[in-house]
């Protein structure tokens, strides 16, 4: 079995992945154009990405194992008859923490007052000779809506349940019977109502012609100037200067951003957005690290593991992905 790395996410796996090999396995590695070089004896290609390139050069690929969740960099018109496609999960529950954290970070101004206070400024009941500042909100009673319900969402409404959050989701397709504890989960139809409700927005969505500029002017607009939007799916599911401009006006409080309109290709500093939003104090900006975590890793690295072994058997792959027709 000859399995290859492509990419610098995939390659990060590696070495947890060569812990959790059951069978003999060369691994190689390199970037996304000089790993086609790498590909004519390959079984399995490991990577975010498969390009037509890809699939001329991988002849004898047998699986296609995306090291994460989204499909939007995969060509599946270049997946020929017996070419297989899966991809990785894990990242669930911490993607859900980061939501809960950004919430409470945004809600509470934790950067404001940590700055504040760092030059001796008391921004609270405690200072003398100042007004006290205005009582914070609480996540309790508030409305968290959820655009996407699938294993983050779910993960997600948990969680906030915890908090004593009302909950409500827009998925594809609407589900009949709200799980426990939710408002609804409703079909595309319902996505201004979730955006009206919303006191704050999570975005867990994967991105497709569909959902590619999903989040317009006119939808920012249809949310509470008090709302918070935090994304943790891709960037482009939101239109960058319909946010950029609703955040800078101050027609919605704030926002928590894990994912970008650019990302490095090259060594050195890369920004991420063509927007200033660095220079907006209402917004929360992380270099997509929300599903990062110790337990992802574990389940990715295990997962994809298993998956070079069950190619070497010829079975099917875990979390294999239907054809695009």
């Amino acid at each position: 079995m000859k399995a290859a790395f492509a990419g610098s996410f995939a390659q990060r796996l590696i070495d947890p992945v060569r812990k959790r090999l059951t069978i003999t396995c060369e691994i190689v590695s390199g970037d996304e154009a000089s790993i086609l070089d790498q590909l004519g004896d390959a079984d399995v290609l490991v990577s975010m990405a498969f390009t037509k390139e890809m699939a001329a050069a991988g002849n004898r690929l047998r699986l296609v194992q995306v090291p994460g969740a989204g499909l939007d960099r995969i060509d599946r018109h270049q997946l020929r008859p017996g070419l297989a496609l899966a991809n990785a999960y894990g990242h669930e529950a911490g993607i859900a923490e980061y939501v809960i954290g950004a919430m409470i970070a945004l809600t509470r101004s934790f950067q404001r007052l940590d700055e504040k206070l760092r030059a001796g400024e008391w921004e609270s009941q405690w200072s003398v000779a100042t007004r006290a500042p205005p009582l914070w909100p609480e996540l309790a009673g508030k409305t968290l809506g959820i655009l996407g319900f699938g294993h983050i969402g779910e993960s997600l409404a948990q969680r906030a349940h915890a908090f004593d959050m009302k909950v409500c989701a827009v998925r594809r397709h609407a589900q009949p019977g709200s799980p426990h504890g939710l408002i609804f989960v409703g079909g595309p139809e319902r996505l201004d109502e979730l955006l009206t409700l919303s006191d704050y927005l999570a975005i867990t969505l994967s991105l497709s012609a569909e959902t590619r500029g999903l989040i317009d002017c006119r939808r920012l607009g249809l949310m509470k100037p008090s709302a918070y939007l935090i994304n943790v799916a891709r960037a482009e599911i939101v239109d960058e200067h319909a946010l950029y401009d609703v955040l800078a006006s101050k027609r919605l409080a704030g926002a928590a951003l894990d994912v970008w309109y650019r990302y490095p290709t090259s060594a050195g500093s890369t920004e991420p957005a063509t927007a200033p939003f660095h220079e907006l104090r209402n917004v929360i900006m992380t270099p997509h690290v929300s599903g990062w975590t110790e337990g992802m890793l574990e389940a990715r690295a295990g997962v994809i593991a298993e998956n070079v072994a069950r190619t070497a058997r010829g079975e099917k792959p875990l979390n294999a992905i239907a054809s695009a027709d």
